[in-house]
């Protein structure tokens, strides 16, 4: 299965516009290594004592690979699996990745979009360790958790069954970074069976530091198409699914797209055809089944479609088109909204790219802010908007959006803005409902710095966040050039928490903390 469903609840309080919404747990959770682990100093002791390094925070028994199989799961190292295991075999690609007996195919999704960028899969798996220098069976990953990249180090001992590997592994035979990556990743989560079930904007987030949107593909904005063309022209990692039959597991439909499966989108492109003597543009998805085998979509514009022959072949060419059976196809995005139902897209840091590694034609950046602050009890736990008394002690921080969004017909700007609640589930603590509002400063004049109460009576906000019980929350806006102010908060007054605020925008932003006592002067 791969995403879960969970039940919503909605109430309604004060102002209709306002919700709460009630959310169940969309992943596994977190317990995380319990100590710190230093991969260089464990591998450096092992080998020096002419050992393998066996985990103890997270052993090779039933307590880390839950899952019940017909026979009795065995642990081996790579080296008792084949004769030549290779960290990489010919390098690294989205055709790496196989899924296994796990449900984590949005996993799968996310690491095969992983690949696409070099800087940040080596981010996720360094490049110094191997099969062959100082081998010692201990390998490690890095994840990124509220605001830090975890290292996350594990020795090299998999689960198999009948001598072959029961979870996340490569086409070939003899390659191990995705199994052992995954087992990193399980050891973040706390077991294998952990992955059984989640989302793959949380696994794109925990790989890149990105800040992740969620579509409801029956709710979608107008300009969606542009919305996806721009995020794959900035490199964001995108992934999509179907929901699920309730009555059977990953079921395929009859255009040959499973139910419940999360699938990665590639590539995003308009392209020209040449019909009845005309030229246009099609906006067409290339999308890639995780299974990487032959169950793709037999629709229009699947391989060897009759669609394909309106295409110049330099055309073909320039798309790198190719018709194997490998799990990855093309469709118009006419049917790609009228068979999936929902898109996830994971935005990237500006510094998580290398220029030159980036596909042609996707070399723009977000412009990004990012601020961590936290909510203390009596100091700045104002609560939500309706605690007007309250509301204005919450910590404040000024936006100013000068340029408009290029192409943007209404000559607005774009902003998302993503809040994170910190370090709940290490702590053992349950999520706060937690949200924000955005309000726009005079074009001119003076107002308080910051704002205060009287401000509050007297203006509403121009664009607010639902509260939600999740890690994240975020949301897309498009607001007028001008000035603004960002509250993050918790729907109560006095809940105590740390955050990570961020703001992404097409262009630069100019984000700041608001602090002191003073006046804004807002000038036209």
């Amino acid at each position: 299965m791969a995403t879960k469903v969970s039940k919503q609840k909605t109430k309604s309080i004060e102002e209709p516009e306002m919700i709460i919404k009630k959310l169940g747990e969309t992943r596994p959770s977190n317990s995380g290594p319990a100590t710190y682990q230093d991969f260089k100093e464990i591998r450096a002791r092992c080998y020096s004592e002419g050992r393998l390094f066996e985990d103890p925070e997270f052993p090779a028994n039933d307590c880390s690979f839950k899952k019940k199989l017909d026979g009795p799961i065995t642990w081996l190292r790579p080296k008792e699996i084949c004769d030549d295991p290779q960290l990489f075999v010919e390098g690294y690609s989205r055709f790496d990745v196989q899924q296994g007996e796990l449900g984590d195919c949005w996993l799968l999704a996310a690491v095969a979009n992983l690949t696409l960028h070099r800087k940040l899969f080596f981010q996720v798996v360094p490049d110094d360790q191997s099969f062959d220098e100082e081998y010692a069976g201990v390998f490690h990953f890095r994840f990124w958790q509220y605001g830090r990249w975890v290292d996350v180090v594990i020795d090299d001992r998999l689960p198999t069954y009948s001598g072959k590997l029961v979870c996340l592994h490569s086409s070939e035979q003899s390659e191990f970074w995705s199994a052992l990556l995954e087992k990193a990743y399980a050891k973040l989560h706390g077991s294998y069976e952990a992955l059984k079930e989640g989302s793959s904007c949380d696994a794109m987030e925990d790989f890149t530091g990105g800040v992740t949107e969620v579509y409801d593909i029956t709710k979608l904005p107008p300009n969606f198409y542009t919305i996806l063309l721009k995020a794959y022209e900035r490199n964001s990692l995108c992934g999509c699914s179907i929901n699920p039959d309730p009555n059977i597991l990953e079921a395929e439909t009859p255009v040959g797209l499973i139910r419940g499966h999360a699938y990665s989108i590639t590539k995003v492109k308009y392209v020209d055809i040449e019909t009845l003597g005309r030229n246009e543009k099609i906006p067409l998805l290339r999308i890639r089944n995780p299974w990487g085998n032959e169950t793709e979509w037999n629709g229009p514009w699947s391989d060897k479609s009759p669609e394909w022959r309106s295409i110049p072949k330099s055309e073909k060419e320039e798309m790198g088109l190719t018709f194997d059976a490998d799990g990855e196809f093309w469709m118009s995005f006419k049917d790609f909204v009228t068979h999936f139902s929902s898109v996830e897209i994971c935005h990237l840091n500006p510094d998580s790219l290398d220029p030159e590694e980036c596909p042609e034609g996707c070399t723009k950046k977000w412009e990004m802010s990012v601020f961590e602050g936290e909510w203390v009890r009596g100091v700045t736990a104002g609560g939500c908007w309706r605690n007007l008394e309250t509301f204005s002690k919450n910590p404040q921080y000024t936006v100013t959006l000068q340029d408009v969004d290029e192409e943007d017909e209404e000559d607005k700007c774009t902003i998302i803005v993503t809040l994170m609640q910190k370090n709940r589930r290490s702590q053992g603590l349950q999520n706060l409902y937690i949200g924000f509002a955005v309000y726009r400063l005079p074009n001119h004049g003076d107002v308080p710095k910051p704002l205060n109460v009287n401000f509050f009576k007297h203006n509403r906000s121009v664009a607010r966040q639902q509260f939600i019980d999740q890690r994240q929350v975020s949301a897309r806006f498009k607001l007028d050039p001008g000035s603004y102010v960002i509250i993050p908060c918790s729907l109560n007054p006095d809940e105590e928490g740390e955050f990570l605020l961020r703001v992404f925008s097409e262009k630069s932003n100019n984000m700041a903390y608001v602090q002191g006592e003073d006046t804004i002067s807002v000038e036209k």
